[in-house]
């Protein structure tokens, strides 16, 4: 169960294709998801968002926490925690943060953009280290990313097999490139009912985590709020599915096909 939130937080910066100009969120959207490891009930992660301001700069602001809950916890502990802060207006990150415990694994990381200077400075609380890393005005963290997209990609433009690519920082890796394939439409049956999705295949990097380079598919829902509201994915140990448990605070209408 390792990277829990890491595999939430990364698929849910898919969900694109949001409508152009037609807002997708509104401060005070909160997600709840309940993620299953095999057999096991593993854990829960959530996503908040709010309305605040960093240095002057009207921004959002969401924070990601991600447990595991019951019998897994006594196996492997998950305590992970992300912020960012990223424009209301332009959707560029301004912080990211990331306080991690996985299984005795932690991190406590700080990451600041400057655009003016093209640079981003993490900061390593944990080692007490800090580093430079060269930026474009285009960069997205791991949190702010989902958000910029479900404002900024019109569905009508991708056909299937279709890929989106996306820089991200959000660790001392350093910048990396994510790629997205779309694959089509799909209807999932869900404790909420019937609802039309959008189907990707995010590419990752197998071995260290994932089982395949395609190891993972992501379910959101087709509509105003492009949502997550399934994920799966084939770890190098097991299996991990995530699904969406509760919702509060969404800008537009949950779209649920009736039978």
């Amino acid at each position: 169960m390792k990277k829990i939130l890491i595999v939430l937080n990364l698929l849910i910066a898919t969900s694109v294709l949001g409508q152009k100009f037609q807002p997708a969120y509104k401060s005070g959207e909160w997600l709840k998801f309940r993620i299953h490891y095999g057999i096991l009930n593993a854990s829960y992660a959530t996503l908040h968002l709010t309305s605040d301001t960093l240095d002057s700069i009207p921004v959002y602001h969401v924070v990601g926490e991600g447990k595991t809950t019951g019998f897994a916890s006594i196996f492997f502990k998950v305590d992970d925690t992300y912020e960012s802060y990223f424009g209301r207006k332009n959707g560029k990150p301004y912080r990211f943060v990331r306080k991690i415990d996985e299984g005795g694994y932690t991190k406590d990381i700080e990451i600041d953009f400057d655009y003016k200077e093209e640079m981003a400075v993490l900061r390593d609380n944990k080692n007490g280290t800090e580093q430079r890393i060269p930026v474009h005005n285009k960069i997205q963290d791991l949190i702010s990313a989902s958000y910029f997209m479900r404002n900024n990609y019109n569905l009508e433009e991708f056909e299937e097999g279709q890929f989106i690519n996306l820089d991200m920082l959000f660790d001392d890796d350093g910048v990396f490139q994510f790629k997205l394939k779309y694959l089509g439409k799909e209807v999932l049956r869900t404790k909420f009912g019937k609802v039309e999705c959008l189907k990707f295949r995010p590419l990752v990097q197998s071995g260290r985590v994932f089982k395949e380079k395609e190891s993972l598919t992501l379910w959101v829902s087709n509509d105003l709020n492009k949502i997550p509201i399934r994920i799966k994915a084939d770890l190098a140990v097991g299996s991990l599915k995530a699904d969406l448990e509760a919702y509060n605070g969404l800008r537009n209408q949950f779209k649920i096909i009736m039978d």
